[in-house]
């Protein structure tokens, strides 16, 4: 499929899977935005390396998704957005009572209200081109819970029914929005974690992996980004037309406990 002539801004993209959806939807011919909170030459410089790689026009744009105001400042200054992927994500692990107060706004404001305001700012654009799709990068945790992690798991619920509130708003126009429900997803912050958590249990790497990192997700692999790349591509395509609301999950059978 091509996506030429569309635009497409990728929150929370200059790493990990934001980055592999990118450049899932680049690689099909969509000009794209790149975001995060820093303002590096890296992060101009891999957009270009984007750009030139794949002959499509792609930019990077600071904006902090803490704040709502910068989320849809974002999506003016980008000037058109046809595909919006809310990626943009932070995690802290606490029991509630002794969990930061600023660590469970930081996390509800990014992982959650950012998914709001970004979508708000873009819905006009989408339906002035009369075409668009909102895709939510979820987690198995909108789905399921896990113990000390209640801002993410809040947050990502939270999400989940953003997303079936906007499928139903749009329900009559050629916008879907829906969201990608991954577990474990080897990004290069979970790679890092892997030695840690083998010195910490005194195990090899590859029980690391196997017995604690996917305890949960029984095919005892990581998803990549290059599948949920591809699992965002598929719903950019005329094939998910009526494919609107709901969750895609891609978590080794973690939710189907």
């Amino acid at each position: 499929m091509s996506l030429k002539g569309k635009t497409a801004v990728v929150t929370g993209s200059n790493s990990g899977i934001g980055l592999g959806v990118a450049r899932a939807l680049a690689e099909a011919g969509a000009d794209v935005v790149l975001n995060s909170f820093t303002d590096n030459e890296e992060d101009h410089a891999l957009a270009a390396e984007l750009g030139k790689e794949f002959g499509v026009n792609a930019r990077y744009i600071k904006a902090d998704m803490s704040k709502g105001a910068e989320c849809r400042a974002l999506i003016a200054q980008a000037g058109t957005c046809d595909i919006l992927v809310n990626n943009a994500g932070i995690q802290h692990v606490a029991p509630i009572d002794e969990f930061p107060e600023e660590k469970w706004d930081a996390i509800i404001a990014i992982n959650m209200n950012s998914s709001f305001h970004c979508t708000a700012a873009a819905l006009p654009m989408m339906r002035k081109a009369g075409w668009g799709r909102v895709i939510n990068i979820a987690s198995a945790h909108g789905l399921r819970a896990s113990p000390f992690k209640s801002a993410y798991v809040t947050a990502k619920h939270g999400v989940v029914g953003m997303t079936k509130v906007i499928g139903l708003e749009t329900a009559k126009e050629p916008i879907t929005c829906n969201a990608i429900c991954p577990g474990y997803v080897l990004t290069p912050l979970v790679e890092a974690q892997i030695p840690d958590t083998a010195k910490e249990y005194g195990i090899s790497e590859d029980e690391a992996i196997e017995k604690v990192i996917l305890l949960k997700q029984p095919s005892k692999e990581f998803v990549t980004v290059e599948q949920i790349g591809g699992i965002a591509l598929f719903l950019c395509s005329d094939a998910a037309s009526q494919i609107t609301g709901t969750t895609i999950s891609a978590d080794g059978g973690w939710t189907s406990q």
